[in-house]
């Protein structure tokens, strides 16, 4: 019997949206996913703040997620180090990291049009000005 594959997938998931999803969807037809989960500081020291949810937080949902095998807390930066001691067979990104190289296999996918985070946090921003 063939062994499954081991995928990674990093993640901040600072405010989690369909994009994210749709990528693990993927990502869960060529193996087992493993999500390397952005921590709190590395959040804050690459992206300037302090994520809404806490890493724990923020684990907990992406564990609940059916295309999910595990979430390991990573740094910002994901290195060819970090994927050999875990042995992935391959990482899996959007198209807003496609620049990265690495010596395992690499697939980019397209971002999902019209969603980010950072546009759903201007978007509750707004709301919340409009309120008080």
């Amino acid at each position: 019997m063939k062994k499954a594959k081991k995928v990674f997938v990093d993640l901040s998931a600072t405010i989690l949206h369909h994009g994210h999803i749709r990528l693990l969807k993927k990502a869960k037809k060529f193996g087992k996913v493993f999500v390397g989960l952005s921590l709190d500081k590395e959040v804050k020291k690459y992206k300037g703040y302090v994520p809404e949810l806490s890493y724990n937080q923020r684990k907990e949902i992406i564990s609940s997620i059916k295309y999910v095998d595990k979430v390991i807390p990573t740094k910002w930066k994901i290195t060819n180090k970090f994927l050999l001691i875990h042995n992935f067979n391959m990482i899996i990104r959007g198209s807003d990291h496609k620049k990265d190289k690495f010596k395992i296999k690499t697939i980019i996918f397209p971002r999902t049009k019209g969603v980010s985070s950072k546009i759903i946090r201007k978007k509750a921003s707004k709301i919340v000005k409009k309120v008080y």
